[in-house]
């Protein structure tokens, strides 16, 4: 089996043989660690085993692996140049796309990845105000530097100083947060809806939205949405303008280029004086090949309407799992939208239903996540759903027979 070779290769020379939210380790001995291809909605493993992928590469895919449009843009770009003394023509092209299409942005600024994002909108709030505290709920993911990793490993509590808690969708909580800290709030930071991993998704309420808004606004403060993660699969146009909330700052990745890796966060005219000021940069943040990827990425999701193609193959999946689970006498939770679905089990603390479960799907050749959300890709059709859908019932059974 390559993919045990190559655990036993990698064990040498990395350290644990793999880190990070990719880390398989923690997984049934058959789930695949290294990846061969992609295509469409499907990855392949390095033992050749094909798969109807539901993760999309932890959300970047948005389209479908190699998608013609994004590649063409790519190669197209990388045979100019991609990492050059400066900024391609592409950049000030992206920049303008994303001003024209969400209302809340006047300005972009450009980076590699979600945690970039997040932490250079915090700085962007913090050189505004000349504040410090941030609002952030408890448990929420923002990243991976010490002020927001899930893990304390190599951080020190002074870099979590800065950061007050209150629960998600509860304006009091959020109330009582900033009443501790009165007078230095730089910016509420919060998710468009709750998506901590291994709990049950939780979408936004709308009372909630506008009051973090309005908080925002007495305080003096920046509104954050962190889209990384849910940025183009729920509203190209940011993901609480169907409720009307505009942030000042939010923070984007994941899907925006398709797999290649870039991140933003665009921002109003109040605060890019505020933005002019910070010194956030990299070597490779400003690479014209995936700023050209980006901007296929998001015009092909605007041409073609990508997230109602989502809607309707996450909403058949919803329905077909629904189905089956009651077939097989169990109860599950179907959470988060449609677009960025989990299921969950009813009563399974341990998640053991819930591991097994997700490792018969792999081998009836269904990739998905036993605790964090899925994504679905605009590459998924409904003879994709219909296919994942067969072998996804097989793991019922097999996971009934498991339990007896």
């Amino acid at each position: 089996m390559k993919d045990a070779e190559l655990r036993a290769r990698a064990a040498k020379v990395v350290p644990g043989g793999m880190y990070g939210h990719l880390n398989a380790a923690i997984f049934a001995p058959g789930y695949p660690q290294f990846f061969e291809r992609g295509e469409g909605c499907r990855q392949w493993d390095v033992d050749g085993r094909e798969y109807i992928d539901f993760m999309c590469s932890w959300g970047p895919v948005v389209l479908g692996h190699r998608h013609p449009r994004v590649e063409e843009a790519a190669a197209r770009q990388l045979a100019q140049g991609d990492c050059l003394n400066g900024p391609g023509p592409v950049m000030v092209e992206l920049a303008e796309l994303l001003v024209d299409l969400i209302p809340s942005a006047d300005w972009a600024m450009f980076s590699k990845n979600g945690t970039d994002a997040t932490t250079q909108a915090l700085m962007v709030a913090r050189a505004a105000t000349g504040r410090t505290k941030v609002l952030m709920a408890h448990g929420a993911y923002h990243g991976a530097d010490p002020w927001c990793t899930p893990s304390p490993a190599g951080t020190t509590p002074n870099e979590r100083a800065d950061l007050v808690e209150f629960a998600y969708n509860s304006l009091e909580s959020l109330e009582a947060a900033a009443a501790t800290v009165e007078g230095d709030v730089a910016a509420i930071i919060v998710t468009p809806f709750k998506h901590d991993s291994f709990e049950d998704q939780e979408l936004v309420e709308p009372a909630f939205a506008r009051g973090a808004r309005a908080l925002a606004d007495r305080l003096g403060a920046a509104l954050v949405i962190d889209d990384v993660r849910a940025g183009f699969r729920i509203d190209l146009r940011g993901s609480w303008e169907p409720y009307g909330v505009r942030p000042d700052l939010t923070a984007w990745s994941k899907a925006m280029a398709n797999g290649y890796p870039i991140a933003a966060v665009t921002g109003t005219d109040a605060l890019r004086g505020a933005a002019q000021t910070l010194y956030s940069t990299g070597s490779f943040w400003f690479s014209a090949v995936a700023m050209a990827a980006a901007k296929a990425t998001i015009e092909t999701l605007r041409d073609e309407d990508g997230i109602a193609a989502m809607e309707r193959a996450g909403s058949r999946l919803r329905e077909g799992l629904y189905a089956q689970a009651k077939a097989h006498g169990f109860t599950v939770n179907q959470t988060g939208p449609v677009t960025i679905p989990w299921l969950s089990f009813d009563g399974d603390a341990d998640l053991s239903t819930a591991l097994y479960w997700s490792d018969a799907c792999l081998r009836h050749g269904v990739y998905i996540h036993p605790w964090h959300n899925w994504f679905m890709s605009a590459a998924h059709t409904e003879e994709d759903v219909a296919r994942a859908l067969e072998g996804t019932d097989l793991a019922f059974a097999e996971t009934r027979a498991h339990l007896g």
